[in-house]
């Protein structure tokens, strides 16, 4: 099985649980839980059984320690982990609606994560030629952009599949909207493109097929648009399509689009050629995807919401994807 190694962001997502009165104040609850959309994707293929790998950087507290202790907890291997010795890790705090729907409140200026240079993502994190994973969150300014192209630019140079879930945060840029010229150069540079159908939307403007061509005169060979538990649509070179991901009770929706992601880098690296497999298998692997995203928004949190295989070899029982699901469990 091949190595899957995600890039960006761990923060501590404070997941607000509940209210209290007292002395006529209502007062909210948090929990804290680990999280950053990278780090979650990682969680999810280790969880699965994959091989994940973490690069980012977390200050030199508590919250950092917590979150390199979680990440190991779930078996994903954090040498590539970096600690700053000053800059505070970052930290979100989410309220949920009634549906579970979030919004999202950071506290991210000059944190560990957005401090980290170019020079600091090294080469040899690609010798082993894994698949490669990121997402915008570390576009939002000129500084971490640079280190996250330097990413980008050093997996494309070691021949490494790169996958890109855009998930857009458009409080996190300094103009208050994402900056579409950015985020759309490395766009243009993914193989793998996840948008959810806002994120198309935004990116796309008025013209969705001359920008979905765009992508695949670039390198993209799979572009696929999620709209929370409504239908996935994808597109390759050849074809394109539409699935229906499972009806489930949604608790938190905050690790479902990564649980998704997660769960098809992992099925892309039980295959012995990846590549091959987005032409031949392509049904079966966004099946498992939608499969994993779906169990995540179930459960509260991120990491302890994602999925690991035997959940998911349960809930396909008598899909015609479970053929795929046994050559999974063989491979590992």
């Amino acid at each position: 099985m091949k190595e899957v190694l995600c890039f960006g962001e761990a923060l501590i997502d404070f997941l607000n649980t509940g209210k209290t009165e007292q002395d006529g104040l209502t007062l909210n609850e948090f929990r804290q839980y680990p999280g950053g959309a990278p780090a979650n994707a990682a969680v999810a293929i280790a969880k699965l059984g994959g091989k994940a790998r973490f690069a980012g950087q977390v200050g030199n507290d508590g919250f950092g320690r917590f979150l390199g202790e979680a990440l190991n907890h779930y078996g994903v291997d954090t040498q590539a982990l970096l600690c700053h010795p000053r800059a505070k890790t970052a930290l979100a705090f989410v309220t949920l609606d009634e549906e579970g729907e979030r919004s999202f409140a950071f506290y991210r200026d000059q944190s560990a994560d957005m401090v980290l240079k170019p020079e600091q993502v090294s080469p040899q994190w690609f010798s082993n030629q894994p698949i490669v994973h990121f997402c915008s969150n570390t576009l939002t300014t000129s500084e971490i952009a640079e280190s996250t192209r330097q990413f980008v630019q050093l997996a494309k140079h070691q021949g490494c599949l790169v996958s890109f879930d855009v998930n857009l945060r458009h409080n996190l840029w300094p103009a208050g909207k994402a900056d579409i010229k950015r985020v759309n150069e490395l766009v243009l540079s993914a193989n793998l493109l996840k948008f959810s159908r806002e994120e198309f939307e935004y990116l796309a403007g008025d013209e969705p097929q001359r920008f979905i061509k765009q992508c695949f005169q670039g390198n993209c060979r799979l572009l696929m648009i999620t709209d929370g538990g409504k239908e996935l649509e994808y597109f390759t070179p050849d074809t394109s399509g539409i699935i229906y991901p499972p009806r489930v009770t949604t608790v938190d929706t905050t690790a479902g689009g990564d649980g998704f992601i997660g769960g098809l880098l992992f099925a892309l690296a039980a295959e012995p050629e990846p590549q091959d497999a987005l032409q031949t298998k392509l049904i079966e692997l966004l099946t498992f995807a939608c499969h994993c995203g779906a169990l995540a928004v179930t459960r509260p949190g991120a990491f302890p919401a994602l999925a690991v295989l035997n959940e998911i070899q349960q809930a396909l029982s008598g899909n015609e994807t479970v053929s795929s699901l046994t050559a999974l469990r063989n491979q590992q």
